[in-house]
């Protein structure tokens, strides 16, 4: 039924319809983009809830597995959130801003857009998923054969000092580079996107909203490649190690929300201010109809009104001076010698004249009986 009476307003011609079905198209085209957005963040935040070191201490949920197992969820924590979540997160963030500049029809409204840009999506996240598998699976290799290397460049766990049995999630330094590394391509084509976008944009509120996601990703972004650097300077369990790393998962924490609501939440606000505004449209088309029905119907109702309200008796002076001036014209040009009668409706009649009244103008003197007497 939905369907149904949407395509009934969108083919029905009016220019308030069509814009409200564009918009419609255009929040209905990248949806599932939109959706996977949120499912990146929600697969991120998830991880970091796996790394917590929170949860390996005595008596909490991941304390029931061995060093080495410990150590596995740290590795995978490393190739699922650096190597797959943030690349796929920070990707599908720039096709989303790269939208707008395609071809409407060919772009972000054709039926195709969803599956091609879930594809570019994964193809380009996937060398940074390679890289840092490799890394991940070569560290304990290159530890062992590049002893001048220090260990916090392959180093994915390390024991805690009073339990050789707790394995605490760190950060390599080379995994953290390559997330750097790709983190700056994008915020320099990010800044190149905003600066395009920037010149089409006309509204107020859309040049805030662009602003506000551009100073966003291209500073948030770095700062938690920065600070994630910077936890290698101490232990896990140290204080300066859990401020960092916290205060990493908050800016990105915060950038994925500023993202969410400019190009999750606005877009569909935006849709449902349009559709009550197209019904406010609708309903203001109806009440002028019913305006212009009401003064037609007063104005020809006036008109009747005027049209009966002559008086009979004007009509009859004006019809009188016209057989009148008929009938004496028609002295004037050429006499007659029979009666004449003088056709006007409000002419009075032969019956009603009084006996011994002057016959009216334009009624012929009557001449008396003549009686015949016989002989």
């Amino acid at each position: 039924m939905l369907a149904e009476s949407m395509r009934g307003i969108c083919v029905s011609g009016n220019a308030p319809d069509e814009i409200f079905c564009r918009s419609i198209r255009y929040f209905s085209g990248p949806w599932i983009i939109r959706i996977t957005f949120i499912l990146f963040t929600i697969w991120w935040g998830f991880g970091e809830i796996i790394r917590l070191n929170y949860l390996r201490r005595p008596g909490r949920v991941l304390n029931v597995l061995d060093f080495k197992w410990q150590e596995n969820v740290c590795k995978f924590y490393i190739v699922s959130n650096l190597g797959f979540a943030e690349p796929c997160l920070f990707l599908t963030l720039m096709f989303l801003l790269r939208a707008p500049l395609q071809n409407i029809d060919t772009g972000i409204l054709s039926r195709k857009w969803n599956g091609k840009t879930a594809s570019c999506v994964l193809l380009f996240a996937l060398p940074v998923f390679v890289l840092q598998l490799f890394l991940i699976l070569i560290g304990p290799e290159l530890r062992e054969n590049r002893k001048e290397l220090p260990p916090y460049f392959t180093r994915t766990a390390r024991s805690m000092q009073n339990s050789n049995d707790i394995a605490l999630c760190s950060y390599p330094l080379l995994n953290t580079i390559l997330l750097g590394l790709f983190t700056t391509v994008l915020t320099a084509y990010l800044i190149w996107l905003g600066r395009r976008i920037l010149k089409l944009v006309i509204n107020k509120g859309l040049q805030k909203r662009v602003y506000t996601l551009i100073f966003s990703v291209s500073s948030l972004l770095p700062l938690r490649v920065l600070l994630l650097g910077l936890s290698v300077l101490s232990r896990p369990e140290h204080f300066l190690f859990e401020a960092l790393a916290f205060s990493a998962f908050l800016v990105l924490l915060c950038c994925a929300g500023v993202c969410i609501v400019i190009l999750v939440y606005c877009p569909v606000a935006d849709c449902l201010a349009l559709g009550n505004l197209n019904d406010l449209e609708a309903r203001r088309r109806v009440i002028l109809d019913d305006q212009n029905d009401t003064a037609s119907l007063i104005a020809n109702q006036t008109h009747l009104d005027e049209s009966i309200g002559i008086s009979p008796e004007r009509n009859s002076d004006a019809s009188t001076k016209r057989g009148s001036i008929s009938f004496r014209t028609f002295i004037r040009d050429e006499p007659s010698s029979g009666p004449f009668v003088e056709l006007s409706l409000f002419s009075p009649s032969r019956d009603e004249n009084p006996p011994g009244s002057p016959p009216p103008v334009g009624w012929p003197m009557m001449s008396s009986p003549t009686h015949v007497h016989g002989p």
